[in-house]
């Protein structure tokens, strides 16, 4: 009898366990859930406003190239294909017809493939590719918010998004580039990292090393980020450590595909010499030296120092964020020293593989858009000080509507 009684409140106790662990589930699961939400309606004005002057810019941009009171007349088609430049047509090309030749090995696969996936709905792989772009920004506008606003404040992750959104060079986070496809899943690892789920950062890793090689330098902020929260204590490291091994990944299954295809599992690197960009490694004092050298060298108003001098700028812009985030009032605390580290890696990465031409800035600008923890600095610093946050808007406002209106009408911009 007894026993039976002790059998009863044990199925009792256990129920209610059960009980308390699912509601525990559910509450957490629709907490996070409110918290996407929330991201999402902080960040919505943010990307609405850029779309709408991004489509305001693209309707105007034609009165550039038609002549004066010419009665020539574009076809509709003008408004979306004006966006159709440069890089677009090599993802195009690959998502159409696979790699064909070993020089398109440069640009990673992720983005062509998810092209050629939605190019069976809506027919044109282009018109996917700006889809993709698109739709990736809104994810890294929302996932950048959530990750400040959860590690330091709604007001600063606000303010990051903001000033990422209006940099110089944004406009290609919503070009058919892979550059918002790679942001989004290196904030996502990151975010993850931060959180301690690291199965989930690593597979987010895998899939931004399919899209960008730069995704490799993950690796740091992975195991700053695991040793902190076990403590720096070697005990206490457990088999989820493996998961780091995701950001390697995604360039082993790449390189499984280069070696099967062109018998050189490196072909992506390779290429960066025969396709003509001459990029091989260097010292990332190599950049500095070259820019230095190309202004004191060609005239003032020149092709080569109007863009040098613009992409050196962003560098040296950029370069100031990462030393403030290191030392000074804006520095970040050890507990935040994943940011640092993840924004130094990603903007020393890029300086290591310059142009070999004759513009070694060539593509600088628009890759300091992956430092995403220097817009989480820029946010501290000129967020609280109205006349240095109107300086900003002034100077990356004026650039980004020239430089857009550049690239609407067949211009090089970066």
């Amino acid at each position: 009898m007894e026993q039976s009684i002790l059998d009863e409140d044990t199925v009792k106790t256990a129920s209610t366990i059960e009980g308390i662990t699912s509601t525990d589930t559910i509450t957490t699961a629709k907490s996070s859930a409110s918290r996407w939400l929330e991201s999402f309606k902080q960040i919505w004005p943010i990307y609405l406003l850029t779309h709408i002057a991004f489509a305001l810019l693209t309707y105007l941009a034609p009165l550039f190239t038609l002549p004066n009171f010419s009665g020539i007349s574009l076809h509709i088609s003008t408004f979306w294909h004006s966006w159709d430049r440069w890089d677009s047509g090599h993802y195009v090309a690959i998502a159409t017809n696979g790699y064909q030749h070993l020089w398109q090995t440069a640009f990673f696969p992720l983005f062509p493939l998810l092209e050629r996936g939605l190019a069976v709905v809506v027919r044109d792989p282009f018109i996917a590719g700006l889809l993709i772009s698109n739709l990736a920004t809104l994810g890294v506008f929302m996932v950048l918010y959530r990750l400040v606003a959860e590690d330091f404040d709604a007001d600063r992750a606000w303010r990051a998004v903001f000033y990422l959104a209006v940099f110089p060079t944004a406009f290609f986070l919503v070009a058919a580039y892979n550059e918002s496809l790679f942001l989004l899943f290196a904030l996502l690892s990151f975010y993850q990292m931060r959180r301690g789920r690291w199965w989930l950062a690593g597979l987010a890793g895998l899939a931004a090393t399919l899209t960008r090689s730069s995704a490799l330098v993950l690796i740091i902020p992975f195991c700053y980020e695991y040793a902190r929260q076990h403590s720096f204590q070697w005990r206490s490291i457990r088999l989820d450590v493996l998961a780091g091994l995701g950001i390697f990944a995604g360039i082993a299954i790449y390189s499984l595909y280069c070696y099967l295809q062109f018998h050189d599992p490196l072909a992506f690197s390779h290429a960066q010499v025969a396709g003509g960009w001459g990029r091989t490694l260097h010292g990332p004092w190599t950049v500095f030296a070259r820019s230095v050298s190309t202004l004191l060298h060609n005239p003032v108003f020149s092709f080569i120092s109007l863009h040098t001098a613009f992409d050196f700028g962003s560098v040296l812009f950029v370069l100031a964020l990462l030393v403030l985030g290191w030392v000074g009032p804006w520095r970040f605390s050890r507990e935040h020293w994943g940011y640092i580290l993840c924004a130094s890696a990603i903007y020393l990465f890029s300086l290591l593989f310059p142009d070999g031409g004759a513009y070694t800035t060539a593509g600088l600008s628009r890759y300091m858009l992956e430092v995403f923890p220097a817009f989480v600095v820029l946010a501290a610093i000129i967020g609280a000080k109205r006349n240095w946050n109107m300086y900003y808007l002034t100077l990356s406002l004026s650039l980004l509507a020239f430089l857009l209106l550049q690239w609407l009408t067949g211009g090089w911009v970066v």
